[in-house]
């Protein structure tokens, strides 16, 4: 009680003086005056909130491992335990010798540096307690007028210190506010708190710091600027020998211990290290950058991307990921290999790992450096693996990787493996009369087989084991191409850039079932990943918990898992992406398991896709020139030191997948894929096909008989059928050039987008009638490049209205 009265009075003394100060014109009041100093004084706030200070945050792969660590300040809180007693010692001997006794406020000190405040000065004299009241109140400032405050040299901060110094007294023990100082404290050199300044500056935790080393950092803290061990190493190293004569002056030290603690000389004692900060350092940056983006773009963690940022910086959070480091490695290698990341074409490959089931993302890997610079060959700051939202790009045309989904959309109608098409087979042809989502209809569509096709596409099994165009175009018309694009988000595909499929050049893109759309590696292997899960779809994830050491909570982050196909549909589908291993466009790329895949290559070889998957991992490959592949296509490159004429999806992305997947199932178990459902054995159910078929034009094939060739096609092709001109004239009556007769006669129920036969007359008389051996004007049958002009209901187009 004694020493509460004294310490009263001798606070009161020191208010008096302070506030005398306050009170001169230069200066002001606060609304305290000198005749009721102590009540005043101790009657301002004094409820200091003392949260920790902001520290790093670190990433961890699935297994531990570190993959970067992110931070505004290098900073690690550990226990006063954790701390060497030498340190503590070192520090409070010259900081505040007396700590252990005071109440928060070392009197005699304060009142000298009371008195020096009245000349002019505004330093020296603080308690411990105070130094940390002041680094926690410049900690927290949130605003710049906080900071500014907390900083400002006044008498009006000085009072407020004293306050608060007093209510922490109170509430905290001498151990927590010792402890906090250590953590709050700022070393100099960008480390913060005795743990980062350990390892920073001597390569050790502060749990082993000797005295000289002790003496050194207790030494910094006054100025750290000046006393900057790496910097200033002379003046560092006499302001260590200040604190060592101190420490013997109070008994922290014999004179033995600190003449052999000077006779170090501080250069030789250094081991100066930078800790990582961020995504640039990394061996995974690419990942890294994505599950950053994750937690600054996701409103689950924080209610603005500039409150999530500061999160993440400062709140030395516990950030464990989906990342498996092995595959991870397999994955960059083989990138590296085969485009070598400062290859002069300036082409790039990425590839994503997924596994089925979680939607969980087992590595991002591309061949490049990961970097600012983007003039730098071989550097970017562009994922290439994911969406623009992510920090990916606006994405890549991604060939026939989406002829799968057509496949899923057909299956789903009930349509079996043994689906034909008349013409399908062929080299070219054209498909008219489909229509989009609005039911509008698009422009005849002429289709050509690419160069890696592999022959005629009979079936669905022959079509994809090929890879043929022109089989896909027709199975696309006849599904629907609505129907196509409507699979395709719901195995949650979409643009890179954001954009939804339910614009009008998509909704007029005719070749949407040969991957015309921009979109990035992680949807389309995640889209694979439905597939091989049996139809369940997930969520693409790359975090699994994050601990909040702040706050005192855990995040935990589930996968968010639906079913989106029919385990036969997935079935289905999965058996015909096996096939195309067995004489196919993916042959000789097995990686010694039960596998499924598609290659992709877009016109001309702008770019060049790998997608496949086992049951239990999935992945796609990309390879492509980001300035614009269709500018900048993949012809008469070298890579590797291999020079490619062209790159198709088998040439370079398979290898790269092969080479990946090969490795990465290695710890996994083998599974086999779930038997090809019996239903789609043949052609489909007859009522399935029936649903699926188009409804027939009304009114039939339109009467073109005597009008011009212009004037008929136009008619016909307005009526939604595809028109066939002869170019062999017949024998009519009317007038040479015009129309003598259509191959179905007019009134015809035909479904749109079938074949309507023109025969033009040769204006030389009459034709002769049937069966009196003249010529007849029958016309050719259907051409081997369009569409029937007589197709059986189980072939009709499905209509989209």
């Amino acid at each position: 009680m004694v020493q509460r009265i004294a310490q009263l009075i001798g606070v009161g003394a020191i208010a008096g003086i302070l506030v005398a100060a306050l009170a001169l014109p230069a200066v002001g009041g606060i609304g305290i005056t000198a005749r009721n100093v102590a009540t005043g004084f101790m009657n301002m706030p004094s409820d200091l909130e003392t949260p920790p200070p902001p520290q790093r945050s670190t990433i961890y792969d699935r297994e531990g491992g570190v993959i970067a660590e992110i931070y505004d300040k290098n900073r690690e809180l550990v226990d006063l335990d954790d701390m060497a007693p030498v340190m503590q010692d070192a520090l409070i001997s010259i900081e505040d010798s007396r700590f252990y006794e005071h109440g928060g406020i070392d009197i005699s000190g304060t009142f000298r540096a009371a008195l020096r405040t009245l000349s002019g000065s505004t330093q020296g004299g603080s308690s411990v307690t105070q130094q940390y009241v002041k680094n926690v109140l410049v900690e927290s400032a949130d605003t710049q007028a906080e900071q500014e405050e907390a900083t400002e040299t006044s008498i009006a901060r000085k009072l407020r210190e004293l306050r608060y110094a007093l209510a922490i007294e109170k509430r905290m023990s001498k151990d927590e506010i010792l402890e906090g100082y250590l953590n709050i404290a700022y070393f100099g050199d960008g480390a913060y708190g005795v743990e980062s300044a350990a390892q920073h500056f001597f390569g050790k935790p502060a749990s082993e710091l000797e005295l000289a080393e002790a003496a050194t950092l207790a030494g910094a803290v006054r100025y750290p600027y000046l006393y900057n061990m790496r910097l200033n190493t002379d003046d560092a190293q006499d302001r260590r020998d200040v604190v060592l004569d101190r420490m013997v002056e109070v008994g922290k030290a014999t004179a033995e211990e600190a003449e052999e603690a000077k006779a170090v000389d501080l250069e030789d004692e250094l081991d100066v290290s930078n800790p990582s900060n961020g995504c640039v350092p990394s061996d995974q940056p690419f990942f890294c950058d994505y599950v950053v983006q994750e937690i600054e773009k996701s409103d689950r963690f924080g209610e603005n991307e500039t409150e999530r940022a500061r999160w993440l910086r400062t709140a030395g959070l516990e950030i464990h990921t989906t990342l498996d480091a092995d595959m991870q490695e397999a994955a960059q290698d083989a990138v590296d290999k085969w485009v070598p990341r400062k290859n002069e074409s300036k082409k790039v490959a990425a590839e994503i790992l997924i596994e089925p089931g979680s939607g969980e993302i087992r590595s991002m890997a591309q061949s490049r450096d990961y970097g600012p610079d983007e003039s730098q060959l071989g550097m970017t700051s562009i994922n290439f693996t994911t969406d623009a939202n992510r920090g990916g790009s606006t994405g890549f045309q991604a060939g026939s990787t989406f002829k799968a989904f057509a496949l899923a959309a057909a299956l789903e109608q009930g349509k079996g493996f043994g689906t034909s098409y008349s013409g399908a087979g062929g080299s070219s042809t054209t498909i008219t009369g489909q229509r989009n989502c609005e039911g509008g209809r698009l422009a005849p569509w002429p289709v050509k087989n690419a160069g890696d096709t592999e022959g005629g596409g009979s079936s669905m099994v022959s079509g994809t084991k090929g890879s043929v165009n022109t089989y896909f175009a027709h199975l696309q018309k006849d599904v629907g191409l609505c129907n196509v694009i409507e699979m395709a988000e719901n195995l949650g595909v979409k643009r890179a850039d954001g954009e939804s499929f339910d614009n009008p050049r998509t909704q007029g893109n005719n070749s949407f079932v040969l991957g015309s759309e921009e979109v990035s590696p992680l949807r389309v292997a995640n889209a694979y990943a439905t597939f091989a899960s049996g139809g369940t779809y997930c969520e693409p994830q790359a975090i699994t918990s994050i601990k909040d050491r702040q706050a005192g909570r855990t995040i935990e982050i589930e996968p968010e898992c639906e079913r989106r196909l029919d385990k036969d549909v997935a079935a289905g589908v999965s058996y015909l992406l096996q096939q195309t291993f067995k004489g196919g466009t993916t042959n000789g790329l097995e990686i010694g398991r039960p596998a499924a895949a598609k290659t992709g290559t877009t016109d001309g070889s702008a770019a060049a896709w790998f997608a496949g998957f086992t049951p239990n991992l999935a992945g796609s490959v990309f390879v492509g020139d980001p300035r614009g592949p269709q500018n900048h296509p993949l012809r008469g490159v070298t890579l590797g030191g291999r020079y490619y004429g062209t790159v198709y999806g088998a040439t370079i992305p398979g290898p790269i997948w092969q080479e990946t997947m090969s490795e990465a199932v290695e710890e996994l178990p083998e599974e086999d894929f779930p038997s090809a459902p019996s239903k789609y054995r043949g052609g489909g159910s007859p009522d399935a096909q029936q649903t699926s078929g188009q409804a027939m034009v009304e009114g039939g094939v339109p009467d073109v008989v005597g009008q011009s060739r212009g004037e008929a096609v136009a008619a016909l092709e307005g009526a939604g059928y595809r028109v066939s001109v002869s170019e062999t004239q017949v024998r009519s009556e009317r007038a040479e050039g015009t129309v003598a007769a259509v191959n179905p006669d007019p009134g015809t129920l035909l479904p749109e987008g079938a074949t309507v036969n023109i025969f033009l007359s040769n204006g030389s008389g009459r034709a002769a009638p049937s069966g009196d051996g003249e010529e007849q004007p029958t016309g050719p049958g259907p051409e081997d490049t369009g569409t029937p002009a007589f197709v059986p209901v189980s072939e009709m187009p499905r209509r989209q209205d």
